[in-house]
């Protein structure tokens, strides 16, 4: 058995920097709207910082309930969001 109330706690995580990723979305039209200024490069910045956490606690949640629980999910698609993580931290 795995410590449930961490689980939950990651994935309350997971839920609010996803929620936060939206928030910021919103006031976004065009690719210009994030490299036209310095603000809309930081917003794009807090937005990639984001997307490495959820991903962050997704391993730590798989690791929680010792991989018993997002196995059942495949349409939790783990393997792009980790490669999306890649992308953002090294290139």
């Amino acid at each position: 058995m795995y410590d449930r109330e961490l689980a939950i706690e990651i994935l309350t995580q997971i839920y609010e920097g996803t929620q936060t990723i939206l928030k910021r979305f919103e006031p976004i039209k065009s690719v210009e709207d994030f490299t036209g200024s310095d603000a809309g490069m930081e917003k794009l910045d807090s937005i990639c910082m984001q997307l490495i956490t959820i991903d962050e606690g997704l391993k730590n949640f798989d690791k929680v309930t010792n991989n018993s629980v997002l196995s059942k999910y495949p349409q939790v698609e783990r393997k792009k969001v980790k490669g999306l993580r890649d992308i953002i931290s090294h290139h």
